[in-house]
């Protein structure tokens, strides 16, 4: 292992520049608060896991102009829903707990080669594997997978609505124009793109098989945990991002059992969840660790808005599989880099 892939403390704290977040929260904030409204008027909160989902179609292009952010939300939109309705349908199976790791693993490498080959932004295949691996641990129905489907979709278009909004303003057709195109070619010819897909696949099998063996509760969190903890673009990055990944998660908590100790009711969630998706879009491009305070809670009130839950027992959850999660990301990054440097160096 050289010393230098490890990273300085410091970079645990930088912060990026602020790159005009706060109209990408903004758009994520309505498009996320939209769906959850309805949901709860019409008495369907119980769908919200598949409309916030698709609501993280208003993440992606943050740095495209109008026009190209649509070609790559749609793109993204296409993704989610998919997602949605692949884990809602793992989710039909007595077995469904074994059969959402491989299907998470191979979902993650085909996102991950969408990804690298339309150059999408966020990169990777977080949001894809958290989706599928959150819908497939709510048992469903047949049925269910229709609703999913549904719901997910609405959402989703309302995200590509709200946004092109600011294209009719004639300021906004005076910018640069930005790019988008995909290239599969590139992507799969990149000998680097075939070692980070066979890093993610093992990561993910690894999390979600011990975890369920052992039977500790939430195992998704572990695969969410180790895509996230090896969706840098280097192995410094990696490591920081783990890092990232635990801190943040561990303060993250505590906000988190403040939320549940308020026993809040459905309205005031709702808000407290539009609040934190926007507050966690102002820090994403600055501190990722920072980040995960806001997102820790977010997760865990979507959780609480779908389904009744032990607070306590779902916090407890959270921090082991995060934990483990990470740590697994961490072991593969430093193995999987000490195994290439063997057979680089004589």
């Amino acid at each position: 292992m050289s010393s230098s892939m490890l990273p300085h403390p410091r970079h645990l704290v930088a912060f990026g520049p602020h790159g005009g977040a706060h109209t990408v929260a903004l758009r994520a904030g309505i498009s996320m608060a939209v769906p959850l409204t309805a949901l709860w008027l019409s008495g369907h909160l119980d769908l919200s896991l598949y409309a916030a989902f698709g609501a993280f179609t208003a993440l992606y292009g943050r740095n495209h102009t109008h026009l190209p952010r649509l070609r790559m939300q749609t793109l993204a939109a296409a993704m989610l829903v998919s997602a949605v309705v692949i884990g809602t349908t793992v989710g039909v199976f007595e077995a469904r707990q074994w059969i959402v790791v491989p299907v998470v693993a191979i979902v993650a490498a085909l996102v991950t080669i969408v990804s690298n080959a339309a150059d999408l932004h966020p990169p990777g295949a977080l949001f894809a594997t958290f989706a599928v691996a959150a819908c497939a641990s709510v048992p469903s129905t047949p049925a269910s997978i229709g609703l999913a489907l549904v719901v997910a979709s609405a959402s989703a278009a309302l995200s590509l609505a709200i946004g092109v909004i600011g294209f009719a303003h004639p300021a906004a057709r005076l910018r640069p124009r930005s790019t988008f195109s995909i290239s599969f070619r590139d992507a799969i010819a990149r000998p680097e793109n075939v070692s980070t897909v066979a890093r993610l696949m093992t990561g993910i099998l690894i999390a979600g098989i011990v975890p369920t063996v052992v039977g500790i509760g939430h195992p998704y969190w572990a695969m969410v945990a180790v895509v996230a903890a090896l969706s840098g673009p280097d192995a410094t990055a990696r490591l920081v991002r783990a890092g990232h990944r635990i801190l943040g998660t561990i303060l993250g908590l505590g906000l988190a059992a403040l939320l549940f100790a308020a026993d809040l009711p459905a309205p005031a969630t709702i808000a407290v969840v539009v609040a934190l998706q926007m507050t966690a879009e102002l820090f994403i491009g600055r501190n990722y660790g920072l980040t995960m305070v806001f997102v820790t809670p977010l997760a865990l009130c979507m959780i609480e808005l779908a389904h009744a839950v032990d607070g306590g027992a779902l916090i407890a959850d959270r921090l082991v599989e995060t934990l483990f999660g990470a740590v697994v990301g961490i072991g593969l990054t430093l193995l999987w880099r000490s195994r290439s440097s063997t057979v680089v160096d004589p």
